[in-house]
């Protein structure tokens, strides 16, 4: 079963394609979606076409924070049904663990996991979709709404450290300052945003109980009605847990709130296994990892989570025919040409 988002996310996207000289209608039927989509925005549309869309409008525009534009005038009431629920969370940790119970409402693709350590939290975000392919745009876009979110909830309390991206720096930062007002980190290990714990547990005036209380209720209909994708709910959690070494079967198990057994028979009435998904994901992230030259053959090897270089190095030939060094040093030659 194909990955689905809510038309919702591409609700100023005509604006912005428009104001970068490309024509939307055209971008838009090239990958099989059209305006009236955009004025539904709870229908469900396929996750590949609004990646795609994204990438193909960056690329034709020439306008490398294409989704980062689309996210900075985002506003809480653009999540949709969910909205009403996160605008009257008591606190912001308490409006992201919402976010994370009902992502799927929002972009069956979207995977979130929050860490807390010594008083300082990372939100990690992925966007993973069905297969594998490019999606530095709809990842900025969905940092830019979390981030965006968090204000709107927080107002002038909402200072965090750090917005990271494993995807090297455009050119131009200017957006991204102008947006994110904190330290920027580019080639970074992850993708997500470093804050305070204090932050998130600064509290909400304006959290009413009784409306939440409708909220989740109205929401928790639409969730059961829902048939769940468990391959790809296993997939966006090996992309967060992978390079933290946490992705084993029984931390994914428990992550998706079932026991290995369950999580092997559902995987096996869809002709999937926990190892062939791993390895897939392991194969995906191998590619971003060696394209950045800031990451050792060490380092790599710990985000894929091997405990021994020699063990991902063997893995590496196995999966791509040549040793990881000549692999990147093949690259670096082809790059220079």
């Amino acid at each position: 079963m194909a990955s689905l988002t809510r038309a919702g996310v591409l609700t100023n996207y005509i604006e912005v394609a428009q104001h970068l000289g490309l024509n939307p209608h055209t971008m838009l039927r090239r990958v099989g979606l059209n305006k009236a989509l955009i004025e539904q925005p709870e229908q469900r549309i396929p996750t590949v076409a609004v990646v795609t869309l994204l990438e193909d409008s960056a690329r034709e525009s020439g306008c490398m924070t294409f989704g980062l534009r689309m996210a900075e005038s985002r506003q809480l009431s653009d999540f949709g049904a969910i909205s009403l629920l996160l605008m009257h969370q008591p606190t912001l940790r308490d409006a992201i663990r919402t976010t994370v119970q009902y992502r799927h409402l929002l972009n069956e693709a979207l995977a979130i996991h929050v860490e807390e350590v010594d008083r300082k939290v990372i939100i990690r975000e992925e966007v993973v979709t069905d297969s594998p392919m490019a999606s530095r745009q709809a990842i900025e876009l969905a940092i830019g709404v979390m981030y965006r979110l968090c204000g709107a909830l927080l107002g002038t309390h909402w200072r965090p450290y750090s917005v990271n991206f494993t995807h090297e720096a455009p050119q131009d930062l200017q957006l991204h300052r102008r947006l994110f007002r904190c330290h920027l980190g580019f080639g970074a290990e992850f993708n997500g945003i470093v804050c305070t714990a204090t932050e998130l547990d600064e509290p909400n005036p304006l959290a009413d109980p009784a409306l939440a209380r409708f909220a989740q209720h109205y929401l928790d209909s639409l969730a059961s009605a829902q048939e769940r994708s468990v391959a790809l709910d296993v997939r966006k959690a090996v992309y967060l847990l992978l390079p933290m070494g946490r992705a084993s079967i029984e931390q994914i198990a428990e992550a998706l709130g079932m026991n290995v057994r369950t999580l092997q028979r559902r995987l096996q009435e869809h002709d999937e296994t926990f190892s062939s998904l791993i390895n897939s994901v392991r194969r995906e992230l191998v590619m971003r990892y060696m394209e950045n030259e800031h990451y050792s053959m060490s380092q790599i090897a710990d985000l894929l989570g091997y405990s021994m270089p020699s063990s991902f190095t063997r893995w590496f030939a196995a999966q791509f025919g040549v040793a990881p060094a000549r692999w990147r040093a093949s690259q670096a030659t082809r790059n220079r040409r």
